[in-house]
Parts: C-alpha cells; sequence; structure tokens
C-alpha cells in the first residue's frame, strides 16, 4: 500500500498542470516556470543514441509495402496545408505514412511555425515504392520522412531535429548536411505499447440494453460494468485511454462455454480469470489465460462463471481502451478491466482517481484526439520509477523502456 499511496500522490501532482490549464489564467504574484531550453542535434547525431532498427529507437524492418499488397491499407495520406511535400515523383508518395508517422509529423509542423513564425516544415522524402533508398530502409514502409524547413536554412536543422525529437518521433537523425532523418515505430510495435485494447467492433452495453460498437461510446454514457461487490452495474463511461481508429492490432481471443462468449483483447489487459468455477477471480494479462481456467460473463443481470474452451490470436483494425467510473467494463458481455500493463487492479483504479476527478469537474465532451492517453503515458512512466519491473506485462515493459 506504501507503493499504491506514492503513486497516487505522485498522480495528483501530475495533475495539477492540467488542471491549472483549464482555469482562467495566472494568479497574481505566482511565478511562471521558464520554458525549458532546447539544445540543437549535432551533425550526425541521433537521438535516442541506439540504432534506428533496434527495440530502443523504431525496431526492426517489416518488408517492403507496395500499392497493390494488403498492406498498403497502413498508409494514410497527409494533406496538412501547414507542410510542404517535395513530391518530386509527382506520384503523391511522399504525403503517405502510418498513421503515427503523420500524428508526430503534423506536432512537428505546429513547433515549426512556432519557432519559426512565417516557415514550414518541409518533406523532402517519405513513403518509398522506386527502391530509392538502401535495403531495409523504413521509407517502405511509410515509417520514415527526411525533413527540412521551407526556408531549407541549414543553420536551422540541428534545432529541427531537437523540435522532431520532441515531436516524438522514436528516432531522429541529423544524417546530411541537406535534411533530417525521422522514423517511427511499427503500428503493430506501438499497438503493444499502449498496452490494453479492444477492437473497434466491440460491443459494449448501453443502460438502455442497446448494444454499441466501443469506437462509438460517448462521455456521460452509463455502460454496462462490475463494481468492487462483483455484481453487475451501469458505470459512466469518461474517456478512452487509448485511441488508434486505423491501427492493425494483434488480439488475443478468448472463447468460453456455458455461457459462449467471444472476447477480443490486446496481450497487456487485465481480464478477471479463475481457475475453476468457484474461486475467487483475480486480475491477469490476457496473455497469461488458458483453457479451462474461468471468466465472468455477463447474463441478464448476473454474472457467471464461464470455462474458457480455446485461446487464439487475430489481427483486426482499430484499438480502443474504454475507461469508466468504475475501473470496469463489459465488452462482449465478458467482464474485464479497463486498466492494462500494471496486474494490479486496485493500484490502477486508485491512480486514475484524479483522471476521475478532473472529468467531473471538467466534463469530458471534447472530441478526443487519436492515440495515447496524456495522463496514462505521464501515470506508466511514473509507476515504472517506484514498481518492481514485475508487475509489467513484459512486452509492455520491453517497448516503454525503449
Amino acid at each position: 500500500m506504501k507503493a499504491a499511496r506514492l503513486l497516487l500522490g505522485c498522480a495528483l501532482l501530475l495533475l495539477a498542470p492540467a488542471v491549472r490549464g483549464c482555469g482562467p489564467g495566472r494568479v497574481v504574484g505566482s511565478r511562471r516556470r521558464p520554458p525549458r531550453k532546447l539544445i540543437p542535434l549535432a551533425y550526425k547525431q541521433f537521438s535516442p543514441n541506439v540504432p534506428e532498427k533496434t527495440l530502443g529507437a523504431s525496431g526492426r524492418y517489416e518488408g517492403k509495402i507496395a500499392r497493390n499488397s494488403e498492406r498498403f491499407k497502413e498508409l494514410t495520406p497527409n494533406y496538412n496545408p501547414d507542410i510542404i511535400f517535395k513530391d518530386e515523383e509527382n506520384t503523391g508518395a511522399d504525403r503517405l505514412m502510418t498513421q503515427r508517422c503523420k500524428d508526430r509529423l503534423n506536432s512537428l509542423a505546429i513547433s515549426v511555425m512556432n519557432q519559426w513564425p512565417g516557415l514550414k516544415l518541409r518533406v523532402t522524402e517519405g513513403w518509398d515504392e522506386d527502391g530509392h533508398h538502401s535495403e531495409e530502409s523504413l521509407h517502405y514502409e511509410g515509417r520514415a520522412v527526411d525533413i527540412t524547413t521551407s526556408d531549407r536554412d541549414r543553420n536551422k536543422y540541428g534545432m529541427l531535429a531537437r523540435l522532431a525529437v520532441e515531436a516524438g518521433f522514436d528516432w531522429v537523425y541529423y544524417e546530411s548536411k541537406a535534411h533530417i532523418h525521422c522514423s517511427v515505430k511499427s503500428e503493430h510495435s506501438a499497438a503493444a505499447k499502449t498496452g490494453g485494447c479492444f477492437p473497434a467492433q466491440a460491443l459494449a452495453t448501453l443502460e438502455s440494453g442497446t448494444k454499441i460498437p466501443v469506437w462509438t461510446l460517448k462521455p456521460g454514457q452509463r455502460v454496462q460494468a462490475m463494481d468492487e461487490q462483483g455484481h453487475l452495474i451501469f458505470s459512466e463511461f469518461l474517456t478512452f485511454l487509448d485511441k488508434a481508429s486505423l491501427m492493425r492490432t494483434a488480439f488475443h481471443i478468448i472463447e468460453t462455454q456455458d455461457p459462449p462468449r467471444r472476447l477480443a483483447l490486446t496481450a497487456a489487459h487485465l481480464l478477471f480469470v479463475g481457475d475453476n468455477a468457484t474461486t475467487p477471480m483475480k486480475a491477469v494479462f490476457a496473455s497469461q489465460v488458458h483453457p479451462g481456467q474461468y471468466v465472468l460473463a455477463a447474463e441478464g443481470t448476473e454474472l457467471r462463471p464461464a470455462r474458457v474452451m480455446a485461446v487464439s490470436k487475430q489481427m483486426d483494425i482499430g484499438a480502443y481502451a474504454p475507461l469508466t467510473s468504475h475501473g470496469t467494463v463489459v465488452v462482449d458481455e465478458v467482464v474485464a478491466s479497463c486498466f492494462a500493463l500494471v496486474q494490479e487492479q486496485h493500484l490502477a483504479q486508485l491512480a486514475f482517481w484524479p483522471l476521475r476527478l478532473y472529468h467531473s469537474l471538467i466534463g469530458g465532451h471534447q472530441t478526443q484526439p487519436e492515440g495515447v492517453h496524456w495522463y496514462s503515458a505521464l501515470l506508466y512512466r511514473l509507476g515504472r520509477m517506484i514498481l518492481a519491473s514485475d508487475s509489467f506485462h513484459p512486452l509492455a515493459t520491453a517497448q516503454f523502456d525503449s
């Protein structure tokens, strides 16, 4: 419990800047923290200081994407008017990239305009379908871009590289005097990093009895969940802890009988499991569930144990992690936790209390952007400093440690 109290206290501190940001402005007499000084990258420097295709950076090469391949749908065009695309091939290829790369590039475009008013970010190379790069280049997967500023002032490129690091690119390299090279993890490895999600078409049950896909959930709706006493209730949906509408994600499929259910969720997601139908259920990672164990299935107005008959894996599109007031949610008529990565349901519920308070104070009806919720990301990094490594899912730990 000491770790729980420490984590909860730190979580409150993490929440403070966001709460202040929603206030009427600076309090008279308070001191504004000076902005952190950004240090430009040196020529030939890369960040992080590991090779690009290692776990600590953008990860391994997964194969070239061609226009006629199945994986081509992983690429999305970027029509951001604040970015100039060189497009020397005149095919629009430089605008095609993975969603993760697009998100980072759009963030960087804003930083460039703030750093140098009147200038824009310029992309000289994006997705490559013509074989112009070295073997196993991440340009072939739409995971890499080469960039400059619109004025092509090489004196700015060191700072441009630093801004790219700050924008969240997984690897940034001051590669040549002519450009900065940036790349990101694949959508598959990024999916492991985000932790606990359901596929977009998984069904949640509203208080009216209507079943809707989880991706359509709106803050304020009440969905079927489980309380601390193990009873079915309806709990308020607050926000998504992760939201990736186009991400191809690996899911564990848990199939049961009596009653028959089929639930898909990511490996690091917590699920309530028992070794038999009478023992207390405990939260374990989905990847640790095996046939013969029992999960909790919703049937009518009650919960009952359902025996796991098969466990498999499947790729699907979309990844959504809904958060409710009670920290649980019934998806496809099976009870699951709202949390992942850390195998401590009670601790996670405590740690997310400030976020629940935050949403109760400001409401959560704004449009939520794609990606991992800012609070989840900060809380995870905090947890890594104070909790033992064996508290975390091993795959997720490897991804975050990178």
